[in-house]
């Protein structure tokens, strides 16, 4: 049985110079079609050293189908490779922030979307049609202020179908129970959405190596509630940079062991992040 992201993994991972020429003028085009000169809902692509795994993006966001009007913008995050050329070529509105960070780069994407939703967007992650609507079905409505959603792995050589299903099944249990009383610790910036005059009150950390998404979600929550779609047919699916080890056993054991410490923090509310010393960005003199 074929899945909606089969197509895009043809090119997800290969060389620019290898997408081949009918899938980015049909790309092109269908992004084209989408921008609104008024949009409601801003769609923000950041990518550092992405030009491999941005055309197959792209080309997932190209096949949005939505009854809002948005815009598709991209962040050029001081890449060395052909990250700005995959943004020309595609005909999306980019912008290049050379200070390096998903933070500075989730910033400078804030800074210039026009949309009252926001949505980030991982370079490296594929999304379905659907996505957009139904996480604004949750955004829109009254005392949210921004909304999550669970992300799957695609399947390969090292990554069977049914492991994957079963490493998701206990990672997702886990967060389910998580999010009663930490939801930001549930937020991931490659499925976070929110409202954009919230987080323009707060701004986006960049004094920090990882952790803005949650961050701001932890802010966002004066402004309403974190809410979470849990409906399978919204889920985007991404590769496997957060999984480094060799198995996915040992992921899920690696993570066990993380998720082990302090493990009573998930059931008590917190309004401030205790900022670790190696997750901090050294100023320059």
């Amino acid at each position: 049985m074929a899945n909606w992201y089969d197509k895009y993994l043809t090119i997800y991972g290969k060389p620019f110079s290898e997408v081949p020429q009918p899938v980015v003028d049909v790309t092109r085009d269908c992004l084209a079609k989408l921008q609104s000169p008024e949009p409601l809902v801003s769609v923000v692509v950041i990518a550092y050293n992405e030009s491999t795994r941005l055309p197959a993006c792209l080309w997932s966001l190209s096949q949005l189908k939505t009854k809002y009007p948005i815009e598709i913008l991209g962040v050029n995050n001081n890449s060395k490779d052909e990250t700005e050329e995959v943004y020309k070529a595609f005909g999306v509105p980019y912008f290049n922030e050379t200070r390096q960070s998903p933070g500075f780069a989730r910033q400078c994407g804030l800074l210039h979307a026009k949309g009252k939703f926001h949505f980030f967007i991982d370079a490296d992650t594929l999304y379905p049609s659907c996505y957009v609507d139904l996480m604004m079905r949750k955004l829109e409505k009254p005392g949210v202020s921004c909304v999550g959603t669970f992300w799957s792995y695609y399947p390969d050589e090292k990554h069977s179908t049914i492991g994957l299903f079963f490493f998701e099944l206990i990672r997702d249990t886990f967060l389910w129970i998580q999010h009663f009383k930490r939801p930001e610790l549930n937020i991931r910036g490659m499925t976070f959405a929110f409202r954009t005059d919230y987080a323009k009150q707060i701004s986006i950390r960049t004094d920090i190596r990882r952790g803005e998404d949650g961050s701001l979600a932890l802010e966002l929550k004066k402004f309403g509630k974190i809410a979470f779609l849990y409906n399978r047919k919204a889920r985007p699916v991404t590769g496997y940079g957060t999984l480094n080890e060799s198995s996915l056993l040992q992921s899920l054991w690696n993570r066990i062991k993380i998720q082990g410490k302090g493990i009573t923090r998930i059931f008590h509310k917190t309004d401030h992040y205790d900022d670790s010393e190696d997750n901090l960005v050294k100023k320059t003199q």
